[in-house]
């Protein structure tokens, strides 16, 4: 039996942080395997983009926040997760977008998936990521945090 290879799209991610300190994420279910995740914005780099540019474009398209707004300040973040039944292990960058203030977010462009998946976003800090009902992704995100706030 062949067992499928694991996928490694080139991703890209945002660490919005607001006036607060506290992290924006986005709520998801995956109507595969039913489960819940709490994540940062972000998602696939298209064909012929940077993947600044591609974390800016998502920024927008999932929480009408203004691209202009990631800085080129980024960690590596290592991934294996499972989503809509695909299973995908790769390294996506983690860039640094900081707010005034607390920005209203809502969908900006949802691909018809995204309307699907989407339960909410919130702000959080990142002792109240510990104590959020669904799963974390990634499971380390508070370092993931940490490690690019220090970048600027």
């Amino acid at each position: 039996m062949n067992t499928p290879q694991p996928n490694d799209r080139p991703a890209a991610r945002v660490i919005c942080v607001d006036s607060f300190g506290r992290v924006l994420l986005m709520h998801w279910r995956d109507t595969v395997s039913g489960r819940s995740v709490w994540e940062p914005p972000g998602g696939g780099i298209d064909p012929g983009e940077t993947p600044l540019d591609a974390a800016r474009r998502e920024l927008t398209e999932e929480t009408g926040l203004p691209g202009a707004a990631v800085m080129d300040r980024w960690v590596p973040v290592r991934r294996d997760f499972h989503w809509l039944g695909v299973h995908y292990v790769k390294t996506e960058r983690f860039y640094l977008a900081r707010f005034e203030g607390t920005p209203t977010v809502g969908p900006g462009s949802f691909s018809v998936e995204e309307h699907t998946t989407h339960l909410g976003s919130g702000w959080f800090s990142t002792e109240e990521m510990a104590d959020l009902p669904d799963h974390l992704e990634p499971p380390d995100l508070p370092e993931v945090v940490s490690r690019v706030t220090r970048l600027g």
